[in-house]
This record gives structure tokens, sequence and C-alpha cells, in this order.
């Protein structure tokens, strides 16, 4: 759904405003988005042990969450707005552009009452804030601010303001409804501050981890121009589905390891990282193929000069394959060793930032152009997350003592058909390519994944899955159940 939006903003953000003002937005983002995810303050995934922990009323804690995050967030726009020269190292598309800094705000607070949400198990929140509202929001408006003359050199951030305020207010309505208004509650300076200090190193850490997926636009900013820039920015969008894919599992996992990690199950707990690893591996597979194999023809739905891209794009689409193995690990590292999983994910980061410039380095030595250094960017960042899905799967496998391991052999079978099924579709038209052959590769990779990669409890868990199993008690959270299966599940 995600994906289905952001395709008409990537169109007309490619047709209308052109791959230089697209490559200065991504790069004004990269600032923008990385002060959205340290406002969260680590809240993003702590709010679940802030929630299981505190014996106050939920909607006080909740309450506690957003002023932290309001705070936060206020004073990195308020600095933004008196410096605002680091959002832009290429220049500025327009004055508009300046008001970027409100749209930190909105995304602390969202990603807040999204974790509050979560904890309760509603998911469909997410959805319609992450996969609906927002990214129709910017296809729509980036649309209509570009055929208003006054906006028009401001569209694409006009559009994104709109989008996350409106974001915002779809995740505020669940929260008033399943929460309540925090009556009584008073704001304590000492709780709050010690919310901040507990959750630094997931702050880091989350900001580190969205880090990774913009480090490759800002270092490609100081060695290739704008309007290259612009054409990577398409690809990673493009790759964000798998992306989503992956974190779609967090709201669910994190609160599922929170109550494991109070009965000390570590067995329950390498279990179910694993399952979840596997289903999102095999997920983003298909994807993967779907969108890649197609590649040069999804890319040249934005424009011409953006089918140079579609080599950055199977490097980027790789890359989230295989970082899923990080995700989900991480997933339990946060609770189980946050110091060294911040020192994983900082190495990590360090990492690809020294493999980003050796690579373009020896690219440009190598009188290779731009385009060439863009696909090494994308490769030094599948190498960097290869290196942490490594690491961090062995630590949590110590701690845990038992084996974390994602990879399933029927994986291989079902890629082989699914590969083979997608490139017979290269030989036909572009419409053709996308019309028909994007669902031929899903439907014969879904077929051959349920068959042979899906064991008994993983069939049992998607057919009979009832709504009721989905949806907690509102009024004790603690009861409910989670939808990965636990011990004993396939009896």
């Amino acid at each position: 759904m995600r994906l289905a939006a952001r395709l008409p903003f990537l169109f007309i953000a490619g047709r209308l405003y052109g791959a230089d003002q697209l490559g200065r937005f991504a790069s004004a983002l990269i600032v923008i988005e990385i002060c959205g995810q340290l406002a969260t303050l680590g809240l993003k995934r702590g709010l679940a042990k802030e929630l299981n922990a505190d014996d106050r009323d939920d909607s006080h804690v909740v309450a506690d969450g957003l002023l932290l995050s309001l705070i936060t967030s206020t004073v990195f726009a308020a600095i933004l707005f008196v410096f605002p020269d680091p959002m832009f190292p290429n220049g500025r598309n327009s004055d508009w552009d300046l008001w970027l800094p409100l749209a930190i705000v909105m995304l602390g607070m969202t990603e807040v009452m999204l974790a509050a949400l979560a904890y309760r198990y509603n998911i469909a929140a997410t959805v319609r804030s992450r996969s609906v509202v927002e990214p129709w929001s910017i296809s729509i408006m980036a649309g209509v601010f570009y055929l208003i003359p006054v906006t028009q050199d401001g569209g694409l951030a006009l559009a994104y303001l709109f989008s996350v305020i409106a974001a915002a207010i779809t995740a505020l309505v669940p929260l008033v409804r399943d929460y309540g208004m925090p009556h009584g509650w008073r704001p304590k300076v000492i709780p709050l501050a010690r919310i901040a200090r507990d959750n630094f190193p997931l702050a880091m850490a989350d900001a580190i981890e969205w880090g990774t997926r913009r480090l490759d636009i800002a270092l490609l900013g100081i060695f290739v121009s704008p309007a290259t820039v612009g054409i990577y920015y398409v690809a990673q969008q493009v790759a964000s589905l798998p992306q989503k894919l992956k974190t779609s599992f967090e709201p669910i996992l994190g609160p599922v390891i929170v109550r494991k990690l109070k009965d000390k199950d570590y067995a329950a707990i390498a279990r179910q990282v694993c399952q979840a690893g596997f289903w999102i591996v095999a997920a983003q597979a298909g994807i993967g193929l779907a969108l890649g194999i197609p590649g040069e023809a999804v890319m040249g739905l934005v424009g011409p000069q953006f089918v140079y891209g579609t080599g950055a794009l199977a490097f980027l689409l790789l890359a989230e394959v295989v970082a899923a193995t990080a995700v989900v690990s991480e997933a339990a590292l946060i609770y189980l060793a946050r110091l060294k999983n911040l020192a994983i994910s900082a190495a990590t980061i360090v990492l690809q930032g020294l493999l980003t410039v050796a690579i373009i380095t020896l690219i440009q030595r190598a009188g290779m152009g731009e385009l060439f250094q863009a696909a090494g960017a994308a490769m030094a960042l599948t190498l960097a997350l290869g290196f942490a899905s490594l690491v961090k799967s062995r630590m949590l496998a110590r701690i845990l003592e038992h084996r974390i391991n994602n990879f399933r052999w029927p994986l291989v079978w079902a890629v082989a058909p699914a590969a083979a099924v997608g490139y017979g579709f290269t030989f036909l038209p572009e419409w053709m390519e996308l019309a028909f052959g994007i669902p031929a590769i899903l439907a014969t990779y879904g077929f051959a994944i349920w068959k042979r990669g899906f064991g008994p409890e993983d069939r049992i868990l998607f057919k009979n899955a009832r709504k009721s199993d989905l949806v907690p008690d509102q009024a004790n959270p603690d009861q409910a159940t989670s939808t990965l299966p636990q011990e004993g599940a396939a009896g």
C-alpha cells in the first residue's frame, strides 16, 4: 500500500519537479528525519518497557513520552530555524524549504503515538498513518502545490509537511480512543529525565539504524551532482517497501519479547526471533525479485533519466534482505544488551561510511561516471548491513544460548523459479513486464515458499488467525496474546 501511494509521488516529483529539485529535497530530509528519530528518545521501542514496568495509568506514561518528545523535537526545530544551512548542502529549491523543521515535531510525536498503540496491538493505526495517509497525502499535495504558481518551487517541501501533519492526526485519533485523556496527569521532571537517560542507548541505536539508510545520500551529495542524488533517492524509495515489511514486525515482536523476558523464557524468544526473521526474509526476497528483475521498467515510470539508477536499486533491494537478521536480533538485544547493541550499530555506520568513500573513490579513479558511484554507495550499504546481521545474530545467540538463524533452504527453491519467470518477461514490452511480469513473479514465488518454505506451525498461524487473537483486551493489555506462535502452538 505504501509503495502504491509512493509511486505517484515519485512520478510527479520526477516528471514535474525534476531530478535536481528532488536531489536537493532528499538532502534536506536527511537532517530533518534524523532529528525526528532522535526526538523520540528511543521511545519508539522503549515505550513498551515503560508501559510494562510503570504502575501508573497507561495514559499518564504515554503523556510523559509525548511531552518528552515534544520538548526534544522543539529544540531541534528551533536550532534548524536559526541555522538552516546543514539542511541545504546543495542549495534549496525555494524559501518554503525553510519551514521543513516543523516536520521534526510531527515525526517525533507520531512515532511515540504509534508505539503506544502498538503496545496494545493496534497495528491498524500504523497502517493507516504510515501506509495510507502519509504517502497518499504527499503524492496528492505534490501535484496540487505544483499547480499553484506561488508554491510551485516549494511544492515538495510543502507536500512533505502536509503529509507528516496528516499522519500525526491519523495517529492521535486512535490514541485518544484507546488510552483516553490523561485525567489527573501531572508532568514530573525527574521521571522524564530518567526516561530520557534510560532510553538514550535506544535513541542512538534507532538514529544509527535510520542513519545507515541515509548516510549514502549524504555522502553522495559530496561526490556527485544533485541530479544523481535525485536518481538515487528514487531507487531508495522503491527499495523502501521491503524495509517497511521488516519494520512492520517490530511493533508486535517488541512487546512479546518484553513479556517473555519477565518469565526468562529465552528459548521462546529465540524461536520467535528466528520465525519472524524468516518471514521477513521470505517477504523481502519475493518483493525484491518483483521490483529488481523489471528494475529498468520500474525506474522508467518516474522518468527516462531515472532508468540509470537500476544498478543502485538492485543493491538496495539486496541490502534490505541482508539486514533482516540484524533487525530481528536487535529487537531482543535492545532489552538484553543495549550498550553492546549500540556499539555494533555505531561500528556498522562507521564501516558503511568508510566503505562508501573507498568504493566511490575507486570508481572515480577508474574513470567511471556518477551513476556507477551511486551503485557503489548502495554496495557499501549492503556490505555494512551484512556485517551487522552477522555480529548481532551471533551476540544474541550467545546471550540466549540458542541458535539464531533466519535462513531456510526452501528460500532458494522459491527464488529460482520466480527469477526464471521474471527473466522471461524482460523480453516483452515494458508495460507488459510491469502489468503481468510483477504479478507472475510474486505468484510463482509465493506458491513455492508456501509449499516448501512454510512449516506446519507457519501455516497454522496464517490460516487460523482470528481477529480476537490479534487485538488484546483493551482493559488489560498484559493478557494479550502474541500473534507470533508460542511454545506448543503447532499442536
